[in-house]
């Protein structure tokens, strides 16, 4: 399968890639200097002949700067607005797979959740994140395979978490985060959770449907 990509160079890139080559997939991840995600004709042409995609860029910022105004922009355009751009240029050049990692933080917190647990009202760095959900289930609306990874927090080498955060309620370790990616690219469309075993957000979704189970 050709897979298209992007943010490539971040964590979640960096521990996909290795894997999808050994799996035998034609990996393209173009660096943000070679693909404007804004540019419409750019994409277009970067998605010729691409059978699916991963939306993979983000721009999260370090905890001291989480506060400052404005800090969020970068980050929110590359889920809503380069979102929407991919997925256009996908339905234009017949891709047939848009998978669109999200996070589980936009469950309400406190109590058990599940795929089925409304989401309800957001933080405002949330949003963008339900904004790029709507991208994919557009893409699936559309007649393909549309596919959103709720991921819990990552923690391993590279995240600059070195230990699972029970806290939140949903962690994850960023080699099977990976693991999660290379499995999404042939499960059907939807939401699925992707999280430790046990925790308060259930993984049991996307474990029986993609026969996925987390390492450690």
């Amino acid at each position: 399968m050709r897979v298209l990509v992007t943010g490539g160079t971040g964590v979640l890139g960096r521990a996909f890639q290795p894997l999808a080559d050994a799996a035998g997939h034609d990996v393209r991840a173009p660096k943000r200097a070679e693909l404007d995600l804004f540019d419409p004709v750019a994409v277009g042409a970067a998605m010729q002949g691409v059978d699916a995609v991963l939306h993979l860029a983000t721009r999260i910022q370090p905890l001291d700067q989480m506060r400052q105004p404005g800090s969020w922009r970068e980050n929110d355009r590359l889920r809503a607005e380069a979102s929407a751009v991919l997925v256009d240029a996908a339905l234009t050049a017949g891709t047939g797979t848009y998978i669109q990692p999200t996070v589980t933080f936009v469950y309400p917190g406190g109590q058990p959740a599940t795929e089925e647990t409304p989401v309800g009202e957001v933080p405002v760095i949330m949003r963008s994140a339900l904004a790029a959900e709507r991208q994919a289930a557009r893409f699936a609306h559309a007649g393909q395979r549309g596919v959103v990874l709720r991921l819990g927090l990552l923690d391993g080498p590279g995240t600059g978490n070195g230990q699972p955060n029970q806290a939140l309620g949903a962690t994850l370790d960023v080699t099977d985060a990976g693991l999660a990616l290379l499995a999404a690219l042939s499960i059907p469309s939807g939401v699925y959770n992707v999280c430790r075993d046990g925790e308060r957000v259930s993984n049991r979704r996307f474990a029986a449907t993609a026969g996925w189970h987390p390492r450690r």
